[in-house]
């Protein structure tokens, strides 16, 4: 069942070790700036929770995995402090996933754009089914990708983060996510992609918390500049959007 909520949902289930992050949004789960907090703040507290080994992200339905950040948030834009404001919702849940002790798995079930393809690329291992296709969009509203940029292109690398921001308005599938390391595997049905994750959990959930703990560590060396870094990068952003080209792109779009 989907949330009907305005500011969305955020539910976490804890079986076993391992624990369930699910977020919801009416409009293809989306994230306004308050469930962008709520977000970082459980996984936090899911960080030092000793009774968890393994946390999965997932969003509701069976459609869209993630459309980004509020569209009617951005618009709404009118400072650089509000835009900065507003960009640190994403820089600030892939630090809490970097920084978290505890290894996240991406369940990506449908679509996923802008800071949707940044909450996978800050997973520690993906799964996806072929409906997964990714898209960032940015540079066609005036604004680029940049607070999520460094996350994506530490999974598929320069060359992968170009083809993916240059060619603005093209979907790239699931499998090409997959050639290029953001995905691990792809499965053709949701319920073929549940069992694998679920598999694939227990697992983790199974093993010495010390060993997955300095894998953890292992998999993000070289990023603890990130918690500068993004926020300068959504400092950027917040100055781009309040640019006439934005606002002309953006005032089509609402129309």
């Amino acid at each position: 069942m989907s949330t009907t909520r305005e500011n969305g949902s955020l539910y976490t289930n804890i079986v076993s070790k391992i624990a369930t992050i699910e977020f919801g949004h009416p409009a293809s789960n989306s994230f306004p700036s308050e469930l962008l907090e709520r977000l970082a703040k459980q996984i936090h507290l899911l960080s030092s929770d000793e009774n968890v080994a393994v946390i999965i992200l997932k969003s509701e339905g069976d459609r869209a995995f993630c459309a980004g950040a509020s569209f009617d948030e951005l618009v709404a834009i009118t400072t650089l402090e509000e835009g900065k404001e507003f960009f640190s919702g994403f820089a600030n849940v892939i630090n809490a996933m970097r920084s978290c002790s505890k290894l996240i798995i991406g369940r990506i079930q449908g679509k996923t754009v802008g800071g949707g393809v940044g909450l996978a690329a800050a997973c520690d291992y993906v799964l996806a089914t072929e409906a997964a296709a990714i898209k960032l969009s940015e540079l066609t509203i005036g604004i680029g990708p940049f607070v999520i940029a460094p996350a994506v292109e530490r999974k598929i690398g320069v060359s992968g983060l170009a083809e993916l921001t240059l060619d603005a308005t093209s979907w790239k599938n699931a499998y090409w996510a997959k050639e290029k390391g953001l995905y691990a595997r792809v499965f053709e049905t949701v319920a073929d992609l549940d069992k694998e994750i679920a598999i694939l959990s227990e697992k983790l959930a199974s093993y010495n918390p010390e060993a997955l703990l300095e894998m953890k560590k292992t998999l993000w060396i070289g990023t603890s500049h990130w918690s500068d870094l993004l926020i300068e990068r959504a400092e950027v952003s917040g100055n781009l959007v309040l640019s006439e080209f934005t606002k002309k792109a953006l005032s089509k779009f609402k129309k």
